[in-house]
C-alpha cells in the first residue's frame, strides 16, 4: 500500500511539473484609460497632491476635526464596512487551506436484520448462528486535489483581491463621509451668517418703516408707502424662522453622520473668518489609482474577474484527486480494536474529466470571461468619473473666486447706496421705492455672498475628495 501511495504522489508531482503553465492569461488594467492631464489644470508632471494629506492636516478648523473624528469612529455605515473587511479576511484565510488535504474522522455502528427467506438471511444463520449483522467502524478519510491548472491558486488570488477590495470600499466611504461632514459644517456656518444678515436687514427695514410713518404723518407720503415698507420688512421676518429651521435640519444631518442622536453643534468660528485655501497640488491623472479608493476598487475587481476566469477555465480540464481511507472494522464490539486483525485501508487516485456537464462548465467559463470584460469597462468608467470630478472641482474653485470678487463689489456698492438713499429720502430728494429697492437688493446680495463663500469652501473639499483625500 505504501508503494502504491508513493506512485500516485509521484505521478501527481510529475503532472504538476509538466503542466505548470497558466491555463488563462490575466488582463491588466488598460494604460490608455487615463488622460495626460486634468482639464482646467496647467500641464505638470508633479505627482504631489493634496490628497496625500491626512484629513486632520487638510482641515484646520477645530470644530470640523472634532466632527470628522466622531464620524470616523462612530458612523454606522463605516462600522458595517469594517465588518465586511473582517468577513473578507476570513474568506481569504480560508482560501489559504485550499492545498491542504482534507482529513475527516468518523466512527459508526450499524445493525441489519435481513429476511429469513432471503439468501443473506439463510446464509447468515448457517454461518454465524444469528439473524442479524452488526458492523462497527472507526477510521479516517483523507482526500487531496492536485492544483495542476492553478485553480486553487486563483481561488487564493480572488479571495485576496476581494479582501483588498473590501478595504477600498471602506476607504471610499470614509472619503465621502469626511467630505459630507465638512460640507455640512460649512453649510451650517453659511446659514448662521444668513440668519444674522436677515436679522440686520429686518432692523434696517424697521427703521425705514418708522421714517416713512413720520413722513406719512407729515403728509409727505401716502399709506401705500407704509404698506410696501411693511411688506418688505416681512420678507426679512419670514427668512428668520426659515433659516432657523434649516439650521436645525443641518445639525440633525451632521448628528446622523457622526453616529449620534440629533443635537446642536458647536461653532467657535464664523463664515467670514474662514480662509479659502489655494490648493494647486493635484498630481497627475494616473496617480488616481493609488489615491482614489473607488478607482483602486475597480482595479481589484478586475483581478477578482481574472481569478474567476482562471478557476472556470481549470474546471474544463481533468482534475487529479487522491483519496485514502483507513481504520478498524469488526462485526463484534469485543474485536473492534483488535490490532492488526481489525485494520483496513483503501487508497485511490484518478483523473476526472467533465463530459456530460462540459457544456455547463464551458458556459460558466464564458460568463466569467464576459464578467472580466465588464470589469475592464467598469474600471474605465471609474477613471472617467474620477477625472471628471477633479475637473469639475478645479473649474469651480477658479470661477467661484472670480464670482466672489464681483459680488463683493456689488455688496459694497449697495451698502453705499443704502446710506445715500436713506439720506436723500430723509431730505425729500429720493422716493421711498428707491430706498426699499436698495434694501431688497442688499439683502439678496449679502445672502448670495454668504452662499458663494460656502460654495468656495465646498469646492475645495470636493477637490480634496475627488483626488482621493480623506481616508488617510
Amino acid at each position: 500500500m505504501k508503494n502504491y501511495i508513493t506512485k500516485i504522489v509521484m505521478i501527481a508531482i510529475l503532472i504538476t511539473t509538466i503542466i505548470s503553465c497558466k491555463v488563462s492569461k490575466d488582463i491588466e488594467t488598460p494604460k490608455d484609460a487615463f488622460p495626460e492631464n486634468f482639464r482646467n489644470a496647467s500641464v505638470s508632471k508633479d505627482t504631489t497632491s493634496i490628497a496625500d494629506l491626512e484629513w486632520k492636516n487638510f482641515f484646520t478648523e477645530k470644530d470640523i476635526i472634532q466632527l470628522i473624528d466622531s464620524a470616523v469612529t462612530r458612523n454606522n455605515d463605516l462600522q458595517i464596512a469594517t465588518k465586511n473587511i473582517e468577513i473578507a479576511q476570513y474568506k481569504f484565510t480560508q482560501s489559504k487551506w485550499g492545498n491542504v488535504p482534507q482529513l475527516n474522522l468518523n466512527v459508526s455502528a450499524s445493525t441489519s436484520n435481513p429476511s429469513d427467506n432471503s439468501f443473506t438471511g439463510k446464509n447468515l444463520g448457517q454461518a454465524l448462528g444469528q439473524n442479524h449483522i452488526d458492523d462497527y467502524s472507526a477510521g479516517a478519510t483523507l482526500s487531496w486535489e492536485a492544483d495542476i491548472w492553478g485553480k486553487i491558486k486563483n481561488q487564493k488570488k480572488g479571495a485576496f483581491a476581494g479582501y483588498l477590495q473590501s478595504e477600498e470600499v471602506k476607504k471610499a466611504l470614509q472619503t465621502t463621509i469626511v467630505a459630507n461632514v465638512s460640507k455640512g459644517y460649512y453649510n451650517l456656518l453659511m446659514l448662521d451668517a444668513q440668519l444674522e444678515i436677515a436679522k440686520q436687514n429686518y432692523k434696517l427695514n424697521d427703521s425705514t418703516t418708522n421714517i416713512i410713518k413720520l413722513k406719512y404723518d407729515a403728509g409727505q407720503v401716502t399709506s401705500l408707502a407704509i404698506q410696501q415698507s411693511e411688506a418688505q420688512k416681512l420678507v426679512s421676518a419670514q427668512l428668520i424662522p426659515q433659516l432657523e429651521q434649516n439650521i436645525a435640519i443641518q445639525e440633525n444631518a451632521l448628528s446622523v453622520l457622526t453616529g449620534s442622536f440629533p443635537n446642536s453643534k458647536t461653532r467657535t468660528t464664523r463664515l467670514s473668518a474662514l480662509e479659502v485655501k489655494n490648493n494647486n497640488a493635484i498630481g497627475i491623472p494616473s496617480s488616481l489609482v493609488s489615491r482614489r479608493p473607488d478607482v483602486k476598487s475597480a482595479e481589484l475587481a478586475l483581478k477578482v474577474a481574472n481569478a474567476n476566469v482562471g478557476i472556470t477555465k481549470a474546471d474544463l480540464y481533468p482534475a487529479l484527486k487522491i483519496t485514502a481511507q483507513g481504520g478498524v472494522n469488526s462485526f463484534e464490539t469485543s474485536n473492534w480494536f483488535n490490532i492488526p486483525a481489525s485494520l483496513f485501508g483503501t487508497v485511490a487516485g484518478g483523473l476526472t474529466q467533465p463530459l456530460l456537464n462540459n457544456k455547463k462548465v464551458r458556459t460558466q467559463y464564458n460568463i466569467a470571461v464576459a464578467e472580466r470584460e465588464k470589469a475592464v469597462l467598469s474600471f474605465r468608467q471609474s477613471v472617467l468619473v474620477a477625472v471628471s470630478e477633479v475637473s469639475d472641482a478645479l473649474v469651480k474653485v477658479e470661477k467661484l473666486q472670480q464670482q466672489e470678487s464681483f459680488l463683493k463689489e456689488r455688496v459694497k456698492t449697495l451698502q453705499q447706496a443704502i446710506k445715500n438713499a436713506n439720506l436723500l429720502f430723509k431730505n425729500g430728494m429720493a422716493e421711498y421705492l428707491e430706498v426699499l429697492s436698495a434694501q431688497a437688493n442688499l439683502l439678496q446680495s449679502e445672502l448670495e455672498l454668504a452662499n458663494i463663500k460656502r460654495e468656495q469652501l465646498t469646492a475645495n473639499t470636493e477637490l480634496y475628495r475627488a483626488l482621493g483625500g480623506g481616508w488617510r
